[in-house]
């Protein structure tokens, strides 16, 4: 059934007025919160404002023309499109409408704009397309849209088109250089610290080794160039797509600097190392980039000239060696990053072995008899779950808080137990938990002591979202081995196989044996992100509820995605979307809100107590036994953990 004019024209006001305009008001409320350095290029500002513009309209008009109806997912267009402006970017309206909040928030010199609004936009565009659209463009255009609209050259073994050696520049390498240089924007950070040792800091310079280090930029950009196949294209592509994912959050997360060893240049080479360096600042050195770069490329050369294989790894080795000796990266840095590229270099292997691991503790559950009595092995992770964030959050919130947040992790418990039994729940046997309801659990749980005992609400919130993340990535473990949150049918290269009899997948006679995605662990890696996140937050001294705020909306981000290539029966759909994507969407509203308008004092530097540890033990025990012991032989409510 098809949505009325008044649904159609709410859908438009919401995506053309209300969100752009909350937008703005969003950035104006924290403007007083993100204090971060603004680029002064006011012609940069008018060219992504224009170019955002351009590319918006010009999605638009191809939609119209040749989709035959308007960008609205409420009623989308009845044909794929794959021409005009979709022949070169796949989601030109999203792309667009990302660098126009850059544009405006450069020419309004809105830090908070650039810094806040802008990440957050692009994050939303690209969950909205990974957690709806492509879903359904693959339901309705599966056949029509293969091959059409992508950015990856093919896996096989013949020669890269132009269009292909095209992409790899627009997707992958100005990517990056966009991404470098805002972290060159931001600057050095107060916290930062040298990696370079005393015995590194007595090495000189050795000017003639320029010649190597700047080699590099010449061989990265003509890689997807000499690039034999498409195979080997796109492996460089997604390794630098696996390198900026991996290697720029640890750049903001840890402020570790290399500042470039001062020397008289003597030649025309030391000349040109001085001239560079004005260029860079001692920040992004750890793990040297220029090193994981190197790697990536030679090894598109190595493809290309199989017999000067010599050649291409001495000069990696070289290369290497000149980021110590031009005196622009430390041993650690240029260590760091031989590892980061090595690691990356071969991504099909990395992600086979990450599946074969994932798989493997899929299919790992033990249990042990006591008389009426089972325990089985998931509770341990649940366990260490629950008491990494009562640790972290004692450690960040100081002492006497140990009793408010055991209780808060009480209340939470209680409430994620509640939360599925209405859900999801049989009332008579099973005992599942939800996350939301622990999550609001623990809200009612802070409020409540604090009320009580007048302590600080947001220093608690705060702190427990910093270990949030942690909780949730390691319980996800747990998930993986009971079989819930379990995915739906996914391709045999995604997806991993539940073979275990317990395991609540196999109970599924469709999902037994075949392949499913592991969104289990698409939901650590992204816990990984935010705890990385928020961890800095709180180390910059930023507001208590901001850091709740900003934890509130990466998680429903996280969540709108991973829902949608979840494949649990008992989950309704509601107007095209997943109950928990919904809830997703409420949750990173909130956050927002949260953001902009509460008040909060700045989070205090965390001190080690050991007065945490014994209160965060007891609560990874209790939560141990609540999702790793149950009677099995009992009919009682909540008895089971899981059906027999």
């Amino acid at each position: 059934m098809k949505p009325g004019l008044v649904a159609r024209i709410a859908y438009a006001l919401l995506f053309v007025v209300l969100i752009p305009f909350g937008l703005v008001a969003w950035a104006e409320s924290t403007a007083h919160i993100v204090d971060a350095p603004m680029p002064s290029w006011m012609l940069l500002g008018v060219g992504l404002s224009a170019v955002g513009a351009g590319l918006v309209v010009s999605g638009w008009i191809a939609l119209w023309i040749y989709g035959g109806g308007l960008p609205m997912n409420i009623v989308p267009p009845p044909r794929y499109v794959s021409h005009a402006i979709f022949s070169l970017l796949p989601h030109p309206i999203y792309t667009g409408f990302s660098l126009l909040c850059a544009g405006v928030a450069i020419l309004y010199h809105s830090a908070s704009g650039l810094w806040l609004i802008t990440p957050f936009v692009i994050l939303g565009g690209a969950a909205l397309v990974l957690g709806y659209e492509a879903p359904d463009l693959a339901a309705r255009f599966g056949s029509v849209r293969s091959g059409r609209n992508r950015i990856l050259a093919p896996n096989i073994d013949i020669p890269p088109t132009p269009m292909d050696r095209w992409r790899c520049y627009l997707f992958v390498l100005l990517p990056w250089l966009v991404l470098y240089e805002c972290v060159l924007v931001l600057g050095v950070p107060s916290s930062a610290f040298q990696t370079y040792s005393s015995f590194e800091m007595r090495l000189p310079v050795v000017e003639w080794t320029e010649a190597l280090y700047a080699s590099t930029y010449l061989l990265v950009l003509i890689s997807p160039l000499v690039a034999k196949s498409s195979r080997t294209l796109r492996r460089f592509c997604i390794s630098g797509w696996l390198a900026i994912a991996t290697v720029f959050p640890i750049f903001l997360a840890f402020p570790l600097i290399a500042s470039p060893k001062s020397f008289v240049p003597h030649n025309a080479l030391g000349r040109l190392l001085l001239w560079e360096r004005g260029f860079d600042l001692p920040v992004a050195a750890f793990p040297a980039f220029h090193v994981i770069w190197v790697i990536l490329a030679l090894n598109v050369f190595e493809d290309r000239w199989k017999s000067l294989r010599w050649l291409w790894r001495a000069w990696t080795v070289g290369i290497a060696m000149s980021c110590v000796t031009t005196g622009m990266h430390s041993i650690v840095d240029v260590l760091a990053g031989t590892f980061m590229g090595l690691l990356l270099l071969r991504p099909e292997k990395l992600w086979r072995a990450l599946q074969g691991q994932t798989e493997q503790i899929a299919n790992s559950w033990q249990e042990w008899r006591f008389g009426k009595v089972r325990v089985i092995n998931h509770g341990v992770y649940a366990g260490l779950g629950a008491f990494s964030i009562l640790a972290i959050a004692g450690v960040l919130s100081g002492p006497r808080n140990e009793f408010a947040l055991f209780i808060a992790g009480i209340f939470g418990l209680v409430g994620s137990a509640l939360w599925a039994q209405v859900l999801e729940g049989s009332p008579r046997l099973l005992r599942p938990y939800g996350f939301y309801g622990g999550l609001l659990g623990v809200f009612v749980g802070v409020v409540m002591t604090t009320s009580f005992h007048r302590g600080n609400t947001w220093l608690l919130l705060g702190a427990l979202c910093v270990g949030g993340p942690w909780v949730q990535a390691i319980g996800r473990v747990r998930c993986l081995v009971q079989g819930c949150c379990h995915g739906r049918p996914a391709p045999a290269s995604l997806g991993i196989r539940y073979e275990h009899p317990r395991s609540r997948v196999y109970r599924l006679e469709l999902l037994r044996g075949q392949p499913v995605y592991p969104t289990p662990l698409y939901s650590i890696l992204w816990n990984i992100y935010i705890a990385l996140a928020m961890w800095r937050l709180w180390e910059l001294h930023f507001p208590l509820h901001f850091i709740g705020g900003i934890y509130l909306v990466l998680n429903g981000l996280g969540r709108f995605v991973e829902e949608a290539y979840r494949g649990e029966p008992q989950t309704p759909v509601v107007a095209g979307l997943r109950l928990y994507q919904w809830i997703a969407l409420l949750t990173i509203f909130i956050g927002a809100l949260v953001t902009a308008l509460s008040h909060s004092e700045p989070a205090p530097t965390p001190i080690f107590q050991w007065q945490a540890l014994p209160i965060a033990i007891a609560f990874g025990i209790v939560c141990w036994c609540a999702l790793g012991v149950d009677f099995p032989n009992s009919n009682r409510r909540f008895a089971r953990l899981t059906g027999e």
